[in-house]
């Protein structure tokens, strides 16, 4: 065991690392730490200084959660809050600009929460940590921004829903208790109780320290003889309840009653090139009818590299997919899919038909990436996949009915939803 693998599983534990520490053994594998010192934060939102000063002051302020009122958080649980804690504003590196707003100058840093997390996708792999870990610090990353809006915009039962779906709320509680508590600004308590209202609504919503969300929702939700008439309700439902098509989940049965009858499967591959797509459907999808936007390229344009007639194509690929799933065929979309506008134009083709909808994302290192790259048949470029990895959006749960994440060679790293074909 290597002394970042115990320096990780000492996080489990009692270890209560500084930033600089942290820099220390992390900044290697995630380079933007270096760069939060030079990282300018507005002085009435962040008085306290710098991304590195707050990033500090935010760790102390969760070992203090630790020590009283979050006492009850240990073992992997504790390495993901500090973790998260260490990498929330991990893409304010990258995203901080100046911009006026009601006539002053502010700093601000959009969508560094999304931004942040999409990082994290290419790069947390690296380190020896479980992919429990993984997949919850990278949630919390992207999400730490959304307890307090939820309560600000009066959101209802659905948006509480589709946030626990994508992430812990008690650790997205406690994660910005700390991150509040690690800043100087004139608003805190209201911020504090902001919080505390999220942690309210989360209780009265039966959301709170729920383990696995979904699973409590459908436990007496199984109605269906037929296991893949179940597998389709169970998707719809909690996809229809989470979007506030319906309110209450026994509303699906009816709802869906004819569709779940006969139904397509939708694949929608999510990796950047070298992720390992197209030999990972070979493998586990066959039969499916595929539509490849890179074999469309190579039969208009006559070579897959080839960026021409890009609307034609696409048109080609979207008029392939609705005769697919017209005809309620398994059919699986097949390209890089890097951007969640992207995938959400072929999810909403695939509800207009009725189809059950599971995102396959690929999750590899950015090192096993290059490797791969490589090593295939039709080598990318690699100022491309430079490119590919920087705009890389990582998709939600919520985003299908089912999800699938994939590491390297094809290793199934997990899956939420309802599997029964695989």
């Amino acid at each position: 065991m290597d002394q970042t693998q115990l320096w990780l599983n000492s996080l489990m534990d009692d270890l209560t690392p500084s930033f600089a520490e942290c820099t220390r053994v992390l900044g290697r594998f995630l380079p933007l730490l270096y760069e939060f010192e030079k990282t300018e934060q507005d002085e009435q939102w962040h008085g306290e200084g710098n991304v590195a000063i707050h990033t500090d002051m935010v760790l102390n302020a969760l070992y203090q959660l630790f020590d009283n009122r979050a006492a009850h958080i240990t073992g992997q649980q504790r390495q993901i809050l500090i973790l998260a804690a260490l990498l929330h504003d991990i893409a304010k590196p990258i995203t901080t600009k100046r911009k006026e707003i009601s006539g002053v100058e502010r700093v601000v840093a959009p969508r560094h929460e999304e931004i942040g997390a999409s990082y994290l996708a290419t790069r947390l792999g690296q380190l020896p940590l479980s992919q429990n870990c993984i997949g919850q610090v990278i949630a919390l990353v992207g999400y730490h921004q959304v307890p307090k809006l939820l309560v600000v915009k009066n959101a209802d039962y659905a948006a509480y829903l589709h946030l626990a779906l994508n992430a812990d709320m008690a650790l997205l509680y406690w994660l910005e208790v700390a991150d509040m508590q690690g800043r100087v600004c004139p608003d805190l308590p209201q911020q504090l109780e902001l919080l505390e209202l999220f942690r309210m609504f989360a209780k009265e919503y039966g959301l709170w320290e729920q383990g696995n969300v979904e699973q409590a929702l459908l436990a007496q939700f199984q109605v269906k003889k037929n296991p893949l008439q179940q597998m389709y309700l169970n998707g719809y439902a909690i996809s229809q309840l989470a979007n506030g098509q319906i309110s209450m989940i026994e509303e699906a049965i009816a709802k869906n009653y004819l569709p779940c009858q006969h139904y397509a499967h939708l694949y929608v591959m999510c990796g950047v090139s070298g992720s390992g797509k197209s030999t990972w459907i070979d493998k586990h999808l066959s039969g499916y009818e595929i539509v490849s936007l890179d074999e469309i390229r190579t039969e208009l344009n006559g070579k897959r590299s080839c960026q021409k007639n890009q609307g034609r194509i696409m048109q080609t690929a979207k008029s392939r997919l609705k005769a697919a799933l017209g005809k309620k065929h398994n059919v699986v979309w097949d390209a890089t899919n890097i951007r969640q506008d992207f995938r959400e134009m072929i999810c909403q083709l695939g509800l207009q038909y009725g189809a059950l909808i599971t995102i396959v994302a690929f999750q590899l290192s950015e090192t096993a990436l290059r490797t791969n790259n490589r090593n295939r048949r039709h080598v990318v470029p690699d100022e491309v996949l430079t490119s590919q990895i920087a705009r890389f959006q990582w998709p939600a749960r919520t985003e299908g009915h089912r999800m699938l994440v994939i590491g390297d060679q094809g290793i199934e790293l997990s899956r939420a939803g309802c599997f029964r074909e695989l």
